[in-house]
């Protein structure tokens, strides 16, 4: 028999979700970091099991807080996460605590941190990257988002009964990230960039990044009606809102590997479809850049370097970030046009013309041609 829950939600937008959030804030031989990172996962936990928002089963979510965030713990539950989710579920990792760089490789390696972590054994006690994207390769859904904060305020951790040490403040980087990022349908979202730390306001309960991030799991951005809040929104939502909030001193990031569509990563407000937050032809500026992005992810699958189409429009193509799948490329990159980058003489309205220049014929392009002019 189906709950009232399911029945509420229109077919096309029923799915399985599965969630794993650990956070770790009172370390047995690290310095403890702020109550906020408890807050962060217990918050997320909560709104993603919440019938009137995300509506994931409880059963389908696992939280391991402080001393339930064990090396042994996490390893198990990730084994959890790769037996149960199917390759059309939805998975979500969130993971705030400490990170750090492991120095005893020819190359350092990004590790996080379990409550459990022995700065005299660190090798044997943390999670390195490598075992990490090997856990992530294992998990079968091709809709796998994870959500990193691991660069806290304080790299430098007092270990209990050893002389202070300085973890590494870069933890995971661009190429860290990537790494994690191999496979089919995975996204990663990391908090700030490598040289930034994670930052909470004086007074908050979230840290900014989880504060954003909840906002966009609540369904308080901007989607076209259809029941279901997908990955690109989110990131959008707190790479927008982060950045604003912390007058420019934290920007989150964004890495993805073979992820051609936006797929869902929760349900908006239970799934109760009703009346769209913005018109499905429309954005709330009037203009909508993800028909836009769809557009041209069509005419040049590869990305903004295919027949150089961001070249001929006036962009800087050295400002471009292309180490992701075409589609993702092309969400990065109109993401930075629409904060203002991405060369002196590019705009929203040369791109267009630009690709209309090649396909003079297409509807779509006309439409948004025209729709730019007004807007």
């Amino acid at each position: 028999m189906s709950t009232d829950l399911e029945q509420a939600i229109p077919k096309s937008t029923r799915w399985k979700g599965y969630a794993l959030v650990i956070a770790v804030s009172k370390y047995d031989k690290i310095r403890g970091l702020p109550a906020a990172v408890l807050n962060d996962a217990a918050d997320f936990a909560s709104l993603l099991k919440s019938p009137i928002h995300c509506g994931y089963e409880s059963s389908n979510v696992r939280q391991l807080l402080d001393s339930d965030a064990s090396l042994l713990q996490i390893r198990d539950a990730l084994a959890w996460l790769a037996r149960v989710a199917g390759p059309e579920d939805s998975v979500v990792l969130f993971f705030s605590g400490h990170g750090t760089r492991l120095r005893d490789t020819g190359s350092l390696e990004s590790a996080l941190l379990p409550v459990d972590t022995d700065m005299a054994n660190l090798r044997d006690t943390c999670l390195p990257e490598g075992e990490l994207s090997a856990a992530l390769k294992s998990v079968k859904s091709a809709r796998l988002l994870v959500l990193l904060d691991a660069c806290h305020s304080g790299g430098s951790v007092a270990f209990k009964g050893a002389e202070t040490q300085e973890l590494a403040e870069s933890t995971f980087d661009e190429k860290s990230l990537a790494h994690l990022a191999e496979g089919t349908g995975r996204v990663i979202i990391a908090s700030s960039r490598a040289t930034e730390t994670s930052l909470v306001l004086s007074g908050a309960r979230n840290s900014v990044f989880t504060q954003h991030l909840l906002e966009a799991f609540r369904g308080e951005i901007k989607t076209i009606g259809d029941g279901v809040i997908r990955v690109f929104q989110v990131f959008e939502h707190v790479s927008n809102g982060v950045p604003r909030t912390t007058s420019d001193r934290q920007h989150p990031i964004f890495k993805a590997n073979d992820v051609e569509a936006n797929f869902p990563v929760a349900l908006e407000k239970g799934g109760h479809k009703g009346a769209p937050t913005i018109a499905p032809n429309s954005s709330a500026e009037g203009f909508n850049w993800h028909e836009l992005e769809l557009i041209l992810a069509e005419l040049y699958p590869t990305g903004p370097l295919d027949q150089e189409i961001w070249r001929r429009a006036g962009g800087d193509v050295s400002r471009l970030r292309l180490n992701q799948s075409g589609r993702a490329n092309w969400f990065s990159s109109l993401l930075m046009l629409r904060q203002g980058g991405g060369g002196d003489e590019l705009s929203r309205e040369r791109l267009i013309r630009t690709a209309l220049e090649d396909f003079p014929n297409h509807h779509g392009l006309k439409a948004l041609n025209s729709l730019a002019s007004w807007t």
